[in-house]
């Protein structure tokens, strides 16, 4: 199988790194011509996905930000080959998907909505690696959800990544979930680790506080794209945590004890629920 990738950094590389350790011919394209040119001449790209190259691929990963894959599939949708799969593994999927699902339709390729479930703190190809999504979960949406041929044909498509799951759903729906699952735990690490104690920390913190800030590290330039686009979601989760903290501050304030021990029983029965749902998939 020919694999083209657009976007060389963490995502990116690790996606090139996968599919080229399972075999197959790997070509790719990203702004940074000196990434370009190293992934060139570690081996991991087998060539440049230039204007050409994009007619002979059975598969192209957009692993870019949001905008910048929508330009990307605007700019060479005329250029795929029918039979391509075309799958962008952006952070968010509305905008994304509505542009290639028509584009899809125009020009007669098969356009996939994806988002891998996998990183880590540090961006950019240096931290890029072949087992990234190994027994990770990836989300898709398709253009389609009665058709189990296509969907076979997307996990046979996805097989290099050596994922542990693939989770079908709605643009609209994935954009609700990840506004909760990823994009909140950025918001309050990176709100958190703002307090003037955090700078004094040294010998009082533990397991807690590296499971809190750890995703305060995070690539502003992306998140900051990511949280606008999906600004309707993000914000009723934002909401929705200010409540629940006032609840907290109010009961502490007052010296309210049972209130308190009340909400902390709530929330560690809602961790609970997380996990029994967790073990149930």
């Amino acid at each position: 199988m020919k694999v083209g990738v657009v976007g060389l950094g963490l995502i990116g590389g690790s996606i090139a790194k996968a599919y080229k350790n399972a075999g197959h011919t790997v070509l790719g394209f990203d702004t940074d011509k000196s990434i370009l040119g190293f992934a060139c001449l570690s081996n991991v790209l087998d060539g440049i996905l230039d204007e050409e190259a994009m007619k002979s691929c059975n598969l192209i990963h957009i692993a870019t930000y949001p905008k910048a894959a929508i330009e990307f599939l605007k700019q060479n949708a005329a250029r795929f080959d029918r039979d391509c799969m075309v799958i962008d593994d952006c952070g968010t999927k509305r905008d994304v998907c509505k542009e290639g699902f028509a584009l899809a339709e125009k020009y007669g390729f098969t356009f996939v909505g994806g988002h891998p479930m996998a990183g880590t703190k540090f961006s950019g190809y240096k931290y890029s690696r072949a087992s990234m999504f190994s027994g990770a979960s990836m989300i898709i949406v398709p253009p389609r959800f009665d058709d189990i041929e296509l969907y076979d044909h997307i996990k046979h498509m996805l097989a290099a990544m050596d994922l542990k799951r693939i989770v079908f759903t709605t643009a609209e729906d994935h954009d609700q979930m990840i506004a909760f699952t990823s994009q909140m735990a950025h918001v309050v690490s990176n709100a958190f680790v703002k307090s003037p104690s955090a700078q004094r920390h040294k010998g009082y913190s533990a397991g807690s506080f590296r499971d809190l800030t750890r995703v305060a590290w995070l690539n502003e330039n992306m998140w900051t794209e990511l949280f606008i686009e999906n600004k309707e979601f993000l914000v009723d989760e934002i909401d929705i945590l200010i409540k629940n903290l006032e609840q907290y501050k109010t009961a502490i304030e007052n010296d309210d004890a049972d209130t308190l021990r009340e909400i902390l029983r709530q929330g560690r029965i809602a961790k609970e629920m997380c996990e029994k749902a967790e073990d149930t998939l």
